[in-house]
């Protein structure tokens, strides 16, 4: 029987898997694995950054359902992916980081870079641990796989000793990883059918992963066939037809208030794979705890999140693939006009919201520049974006029409647009992706447009300049008005810095500039980066800073 070196196995298991790319950052500690990548037909995507990298890994696998991969060498380079970890374990993805460890035979030394994983990342994933002997290699990535994927997904880390890695143990039969499915009972469906005729205001709310593009497309029929106004959580916005005459808007910051208003007011709250966590419960204002006011039905794959927070009138332990195809075969007995009117007003709000075009201080009006975007990209476009003001525009503005076309994290990590956006233009490089990020955000992780540049990623990023660190600043300004400290930023010049990567640039001083500006960057056929200065005083769609520092300073009387 031939014999492999653990990093021959863990490569051998990785491709048992399915898996097509890994994203890194080397390190002497895993150097065998990265021998065994060169020729094994899997794309090493080179990082600048571990916390890139991790991003990366997260991005790809909120977008396959597929368990991202990143390798990272020990110590530093396992601290730096944390920001990646901690993405994927809020955002419920399925990642799977390998970290290079010291020799299992010294240590308790305090060895160079040794880290003690399971008690540094406990907290921080759903499973940790080390492989210490190569002949478990298969039996621990098998299962990492499945951790990773089962329930709620959520992030695994498997640290690998450099002895375990270069000692030779024999490849051993496993198959492929495969999706374990939750499915609702009967008893259930009918509870919720019988819950659903009853209701005369109720409202679907949609969230979580374990979706995929035929449960998005069911639950559209289903909004139709059940007459539900559906609205989409936190970041998750791209679970539902913008335009579909059903969807009511987004439940997350900067929320449209009839929206809120039709959450606090509905009789009948169906929400589907999301937990509706602080950001999309408005601090969890929305619904009471642990009994909401509203009749609430709970999906979710992971059963340790029904009832955790909420108590459910029903809970159904599925994921929201199994849960609407069972719904979709389920037919009400009458139509409601009144529940027509409600979908129909909701609708409306939406698009009241949503189409409406402010004009905020300085020369260069995001409204124009969303309208530029609606006009001129498919609208299968792939946009990306990490944590900042500027992202209100994306989900107030942005109409998502297809799943897969939304990458954003719930975590409200900065510096998360630019990886993400490289990880999705190289998961499917024939679709346009957009990264959106402010100045503080794109400085969080800026390298990594190396290694769009590197891996050809070609991405357009869309950098929103308005000379401060935007959200903070906002918050500052209500709390403690006209006292500014540490959220004033002194930037480069960062079309110079695309430049200087060998990528397009250009800059953005006024509307008019955009337009043409957009149209070189898709023309580029390079990673292309377009500098839009705003001013700071346009903080949000309706406010200015100066507008929320004299309200707040006439609270304080």
């Amino acid at each position: 029987m031939n014999r492999f070196s653990g990093g021959q196995l863990l490569v051998k298991a990785l491709k048992t898997h399915g898996v097509q790319r890994v994203f890194c950052v080397p390190g002497e500690s895993y150097l065998p694995v990265l021998d065994a990548l060169h020729d094994s037909g899997i794309d090493n995507t080179l990082c600048r950054h571990e916390g890139g990298a991790a991003m990366m890994a997260e991005a790809w696998g909120k977008l396959t359902g597929v368990p991202g991969i990143c390798l990272v060498t020990r110590g530093p380079g396992a601290t730096n992916a944390t920001a990646g970890l901690h993405v994927a374990l809020q955002d419920s993805t399925p990642m799977i980081l390998f970290i290079g460890q010291i020799g299992s035979g010294i240590r308790e030394r305090e060895a160079f870079q040794e880290v003690d994983y399971r008690r540094f990342l406990g907290t921080s994933v759903k499973w940790v641990a080390e492989i210490d002997d190569a002949e478990r290699m298969d039996e621990m990535i098998s299962r990492a796989f499945h951790v990773a994927t089962s329930g709620r997904p959520g992030p695994v880390a498997l640290a690998l000793p450099e002895d375990a890695l270069s000692q030779l143990a024999s490849v051993k039969p496993v198959a492929p990883w495969k999706q374990i499915e939750t499915y609702p009972g009967p008893e259930e469906m009918s509870s919720l059918a019988s819950l659903l005729e009853s209701s005369t205001k109720p409202l679907a709310i949609l969230g979580g992963t374990r979706w995929n593009e035929q449960a998005v497309n069911t639950f559209r029929q289903i909004a139709q066939t059940w007459q539900l106004p559906v609205a989409c959580s936190f970041r998750r916005q791209m679970l539902f037809d913008h335009t579909n005459s059903h969807y009511a808007g987004d439940v997350g910051i900067g929320m449209n208030p009839e929206l809120r208003k039709r959450v606090e007011e509905a009789d009948l709250i169906l929400m589907v794979g999301g937990r509706f966590s602080e950001m999309p419960s408005q601090n969890y204002t929305l619904l009471d705890i642990p009994s909401p006011r509203q009749t609430l039905v709970h999906v979710h794959p992971g059963a340790e999140e029904l009832g955790r927070v909420y108590r459910p009138e029903l809970a159904i332990h599925a994921s929201p693939s199994a849960f609407t195809a069972a719904l979709g075969k389920l037919q009400p007995t009458l139509q409601s006009a009144q529940r027509q009117t409600e979908v129909e007003t909701a609708h409306k709000a939406y698009r009241n919201w949503s189409e409406a075009t402010p004009t905020t201080p300085g020369d260069v009006q995001m409204s124009s520049v969303m309208q530029t975007l609606a006009q001129t990209l498919p609208d299968d476009a792939i946009l990306t974006n990490g944590a900042g003001n500027y992202a209100s525009w994306i989900h107030r503005f942005w109409k998502f029409r297809h799943f897969g076309s939304q990458l954003a994290p719930t975590s409200g990590s900065m510096g998360y647009g630019l990886p993400a956006a490289i990880a999705a233009k190289l998961c499917q490089p024939e679709r346009t992706v957009v990264a959106f990020a402010g100045d503080g955000c794109f400085q969080m992780t800026m390298q990594e447009f190396g290694t769009a540049v590197q891996a050809e990623a070609n991405i357009i990023v869309m950098l929103i300049d308005n000379g401060i660190y935007g959200t903070i600043r906002m918050h500052q300004e209500k709390t403690f008005p006209g006292r500014v400290s540490a959220t004033t930023l002194k930037n480069p010049d960062f079309a110079a810095v695309a430049a200087a990567y060998g990528a397009f640039s250009t800059t953005v001083t006024r509307t008019e500039q955009f337009a043409p500006a957009l149209q070189q960057a898709i023309e580029a056929g390079k990673p292309a980066l377009i500098h839009i200065h705003i001013s700071p005083e346009a903080i949000t769609p309706t406010m200015t800073l100066t507008q929320i520092r004299q309200q707040a300073e006439a609270a304080k009387g």
